[in-house]
């Protein structure tokens, strides 16, 4: 069964960098799309960007051009790199999978089954 741990979160000022990791337990194959989703104090979790089997990427309007996914599939890692952060940005992130049915756009959010503990993101001065 396809598990995923998070590694990378931490505390950081505005406008540095972290890069958010997620091994998973096997190989990610082309059948799943990959999704980073975080939830701030006292809101619901969103999903923030997502990558199709065949790297076709997307991202909220919130990290477009700050936030970058990728994956590993020979290392069975996901990535999220960010940069430009704000305190905005200031959640826990989680990366999760699913298996998409014909059609459905990796950011079908609602429709992802495996996730990862998170990994907590602060971002302050």
């Amino acid at each position: 069964q396809l598990k995923f741990v998070e590694s990378g979160g931490g505390l950081v000022q505005p406008g540095g960098s972290l890069r958010l990791s997620c091994v998973a337990s096997e190989v990610i194959t082309d059948s799943y799309d990959i999704g980073w989703f975080r939830q701030a104090p006292g809101k619901e979790r969103e999903g923030i960007s997502c990558m199709e089997a065949y790297d076709s990427d997307y991202y909220i309007d919130s990290v477009e051009g700050r936030f970058t996914i990728s994956r590993d599939n020979a290392r069975r890692t996901v990535y999220l790199q960010m940069n430009s952060l704000k305190p905005a940005d200031t959640a826990i992130y989680f990366c999760a999978a699913y298996s998409p049915g014909y059609g459905q756009a990796c950011r079908s959010w609602a429709a992802y089954t495996v996730w990862g503990q998170g990994t907590q993101v602060t971002v302050s001065s």
